[in-house]
């Protein structure tokens, strides 16, 4: 219970957590106000960082949701020019996260890190489409290990955010669920599949690791 009331945070977290906890501290020497409003903020802060467990349903005929938020976009597209995959069709799910949703994001089945390519870029509003094609992103591109199907994962910066953090490194092996970074203050995760039948609906709203995106 304690853990889910207070789940631990992101490490990326820890300082923004700290330097506003010591504003908010100063502040409470000169004005009660401004120190109330530094202890919300305080908490948002360590709401927006949190990295609560996720229980995937531990069965790669199934691909989990990359990321909390909401599906704004199910379509047929080419893949990422950016990972030389542009003569491939893939369907994309886009899932737009607001600075509410919990960020970390995770590998939708077991599978291998076969190629990770960090591109800067501007930073549209995320829930935008073109925000695909020009906001600062990171793609990954994994080989799942039931079906050794490619499927790419893509971080895309946010009107408010200013860095992706990648916590996994190419050629690293991940089990379904398992986190791959994380992306600071409002973004938008896609996800290029093919060959699988979408469970996925537009509008739906999904949690990272354990919504069914997908199947065989």
């Amino acid at each position: 219970m304690f853990n889910t009331i207070f789940p631990k945070i992101h490490k990326e977290g820890y300082k923004f957590l700290a330097i506003s906890v010591l504003l908010t501290f100063a502040a409470l020497f000169f004005s009660k106000l401004i120190g109330l409003l530094l202890i919300i903020i305080s908490i948002w802060v360590y709401y927006f960082f949190r990295d609560p467990e996720r229980f995937p349903i531990d069965d790669d005929s199934y691909l989990v949701s990359p990321a909390d938020g909401l599906i704004t976009d199910i379509s047929e597209r080419s893949g990422p020019e950016e990972l030389r995959l542009e003569n491939t069709s893939y369907t994309r799910v886009s899932i737009f996260m607001n600075v509410f949703n919990c960020h970390v994001n995770r590998v939708p089945t077991s599978c291998k890190v076969e190629e990770i390519y960090y591109k800067p870029g501007k930073f549209l509003n995320a829930s935008l489409d073109k925000a695909s094609e020009e906001n600062e992103r990171n793609f990954f591109k994994i080989i799942s290990k039931k079906d050794k199907e490619e499927i790419v994962i893509v971080q895309i910066a946010g009107l408010i955010a200013r860095r992706i953090v990648c916590d996994v490194e190419q050629g690293q092996d991940l089990k379904q669920g398992d986190r791959i970074g994380m992306i600071r203050f409002g973004s938008r995760v896609d996800i290029y599949l093919k060959n699988k039948k979408v469970l996925a609906k537009l509008g739906q709203n999904v949690v990272a690791g354990e919504s069914l995106i997908a199947s065989e």
